[in-house]
C-alpha cells in the first residue's frame, strides 16, 4: 500500500495560523463588562433539542469582559433583553453570536449588541445555539487545530449548522408566538448574526416557514455555506450586511455573493463593505468606521 501525505504550502500554513490567531484574539480579548443579571432565560425546546438527544456534556463559560465566550452548548436558549417601555418601539431582534460553531462570542456579539439595541427601544433575544463538542481543557487551541475555514472543517460542521439553523427558526417562532408578552409587533421580528451566527441568520432567511420567517435579516460578516444553496424565497425579507474588505476569512466575498443573490431576485438588500476592520469587529471600538456599523443598521431598520 502506498500512503500519500499532502502537506499545506508554507503560504497556506501561515494563512491558517493568522486566521487562528485572529479568531482567538477576538474570542479572548479582555475588558470591563457587566454580565447580564436578572435577564429571563428561555429554553427553546421543552425536552431535548431534536437531533442532539444524547448530548450530555456541560456548558462552560470562559473569560471575562467583551471576550467572554461560551462553549459546549447542548440546551439552546434565549436570553431576553427587554427594551424600556418608555421608549419601546415594538421591534425585536434575535441576536446570534459567532464563534466557528464551537464557541459563542457571547459578550462582543451578543450581550453588548442587545444592550445597544435596548438603548434604541428594541427588544433583543440573544440566542445560544448548539455547538460542536470540545473535549480538552484548552478549547481555543483545540478549535484552532481543526483548520477553521478549510474544506474539511466546513464539511464536518454541516450537521451542526443544520441544528443551528433549526435553533434560529425556533427562536423566531417562539418570539412571534409570545410577542404579546413583550409588547412586540408581530411583523417587526428580525434576526441578526455574526460570522457563524451570520450563517444561522442567512440559513434561517432562506429556509423559513410561515412561523419562523424573519421580517428583516442582518448577517454581519457571515460565512455562507454548509447548508446548501437554497433559492431566495418569494417573500424574502429585506437584508442588511456589513463586513470589512480585509476580513481574514474572506467573508467579504460571501457578503458580495449574498447581496448579488438578493438583488438578482429583486429583493431589498443593503451592503456596507468597510476598508478595514478585519473579522469579528462586532461591538469592539477600534476608532475606525466599523465602529459605527450598528448605527447604519439602525438607520436602515427604522427606514423599512
Amino acid at each position: 500500500m502506498i500512503s500519500i501525505v499532502v502537506y499545506p504550502s508554507l503560504k497556506e500554513t501561515k494563512r491558517m495560523k493568522t486566521r487562528y490567531t485572529i479568531l482567538i484574539l477576538i474570542l479572548t480579548s479582555l475588558g470591563s463588562f457587566a454580565q447580564p443579571s436578572g435577564n429571563k432565560v428561555i429554553r427553546l425546546y421543552e425536552g431535548s433539542a431534536p437531533g442532539s438527544e444524547t448530548w450530555n456534556w456541560k456548558e462552560i463559560e470562559m473569560g471575562t469582559g467583551p471576550g467572554t465566550t461560551v462553549y459546549n452548548v447542548t440546551v439552546p436558549s434565549l436570553t431576553v433583553f427587554e427594551a424600556d417601555k418608555l421608549i419601546a418601539t415594538g421591534i425585536a431582534v434575535v441576536v446570534c453570536p459567532g464563534g466557528a460553531f464551537h464557541m459563542l462570542a457571547i459578550s462582543n456579539e451578543g450581550y453588548e449588541v442587545a444592550k445597544w439595541l435596548n438603548s434604541k427601544g428594541i427588544t433583543a433575544f440573544v440566542l445560544k445555539y448548539r455547538l460542536a463538542h470540545l473535549v480538552t481543557d484548552n478549547p481555543g487551541k483545540e478549535m484552532g487545530s481543526k483548520n477553521i475555514g478549510s474544506d474539511k472543517f466546513n464539511k464536518d460542521i454541516e450537521p451542526i449548522v443544520a441544528m443551528d439553523i433549526a435553533d434560529g427558526k425556533a427562536a423566531i417562532a417562539y418570539v412571534r408566538s409570545h410577542s404579546a408578552e413583550w409588547g412586540l409587533k408581530t411583523d417587526k421580528i428580525g434576526i441578526m448574526g455574526f460570522s457563524a451566527g451570520g450563517t444561522v441568520t442567512a440559513g434561517v432567511t432562506m429556509t423559513y416557514d410561515s412561523q419562523s420567517r424573519p421580517d428583516f435579516s442582518a448577517p454581519i460578516y457571515p460565512y455562507v455555506g454548509s447548508f446548501g444553496n437554497p433559492a431566495v424565497p418569494e417573500d424574502a425579507p429585506p437584508m442588511f450586511m456589513a463586513v470589512a474588505s480585509d476580513d481574514a476569512f474572506g467573508f467579504q466575498n460571501h457578503c458580495i455573493s449574498l447581496y448579488e443573490k438578493w438583488v438578482t431576485a429583486k429583493k431589498s438588500a443593503e451592503l456596507h463593505i468597510y476598508r478595514k476592520g478585519n473579522h469579528g469587529f462586532g461591538m469592539r471600538k477600534q476608532n475606525i468606521p466599523t465602529d459605527t456599523w450598528i448605527d447604519r443598521f439602525h438607520e436602515w431598520l427604522t427606514g423599512l
